[in-house]
């Protein structure tokens, strides 16, 4: 990292995979949505490319790490239960500066500590797909 100073910001998680990898990228992400204005100045303001794909993320981004991610609750109790969509967070992001095997050149998100504020547990259902009567899809 650089002289830069990670900052703290407050968003929602999105597809947090902290224990298990992302079965696309290989490894363990969670995209920190619905940032600030404040949020996103910092961020770009890093040097860190703010993402809008114009769905219920708003801005955001995505930080990835080759370890588990450990997300802690207000106590600072560590988290065991899977992080879902919509629960609300405080991050300290730093950045990573890259260069890829290929000669591409990057910069990363950093997640150095999360803290979930408001936890809404991620459960799958069944078969992933739901109850659905095949019959009637239309």
């Amino acid at each position: 990292m650089s002289d830069v100073k990670p900052v703290a910001i407050k968003a929602t998680a999105f597809w947090a995979c902290l224990k298990d990898a992302n079965k696309l990228s290989g490894k363990y992400q969670v995209d920190l949505g619905q940032l600030s204005p404040q949020a996103v100045e910092l961020l770009q303001s890093m040097g860190i490319k703010v993402n809008d794909k114009g769905d219920d993320r708003g801005k955001y981004i995505t930080t990835k790490s080759n370890s588990p991610i450990r997300a802690y609750d207000t106590d600072g109790d560590e988290i065991h239960e899977a992080v879902g969509n919509g629960s609300k967070l405080k991050a300290v992001i730093g950045y990573y500066d890259w260069t890829s095997p290929m000669g591409k050149k990057g910069r990363s998100a950093n997640l150095a500590k999360m803290v979930v504020t408001d936890l809404v547990v991620f459960e799958k259902d069944n078969g992933g797909g739901g109850n659905y009567d095949m019959a009637e899809a239309v």
